[in-house]
């Protein structure tokens, strides 16, 4: 007994009893639980930004301006991506509208420029428009699919055409 009169243990099985009527449902909420919190570690884990996983390479992290470090992963990714893969990217057209800037690729959209000692010039453009990044995620998951340059191209122009005029010929 404790102080009051009553086994601490009846308490809580009455309780128990009483929320969980069946125990088959609390195996089956606590199963659940348990899952729910091991899938957000996994995600966790997920969105290091890994590049061993693609069929491509990518520029590492550090090596971009801290906008593009403090933006969403699939921002971040384009904008490596797009530094490490020109070929690809200078070949493929955007459809947000700007070519009205002088945007002649999506490429374009991540570098205004990489000058003679390598240097590159980084464009803010992607930081706020999602068809730019939406395209450049289509083309590293095509890459990753063994699609080429232009299947890539004809994908992009089927896809994103009814967002805008193309800034390429």
């Amino acid at each position: 007994m404790n102080f009051i009169g009553f086994h601490s243990k009846t308490i809580s099985t009455r309780l128990f009893k009483s929320v969980f009527p069946d125990q088959r449902s609390f195996f089956w909420i606590a199963l659940s639980i348990l899952l729910a919190a091991f899938s957000g570690v996994l995600a966790g884990c997920s969105a290091s930004g890994a590049t061993d996983e693609h069929s491509y390479p990518m520029a590492p992290m550090h090596e971009m301006p801290a906008d593009v470090q403090n933006a969403p992963v699939t921002v971040q990714q384009a904008y490596q991506f797009a530094v490490a893969n020109p070929e690809v990217l200078q070949q493929l057209p955007c459809y947000c509208g700007c070519g009205a800037v002088g945007h002649k690729s999506n490429y374009a959209c991540y570098l205004s420029g990489v000058d003679e000692s390598g240097a590159v010039t980084f464009d803010a453009h992607a930081l706020g428009c999602s068809i730019c990044v939406d395209i450049t995620q289509d083309a590293m998951r095509l890459l990753d699919q063994g699609k080429s340059v232009p299947e890539i191209r004809a994908y992009v122009d089927d896809t994103y055409a009814k967002f805008g005029p193309s800034n390429m010929p």
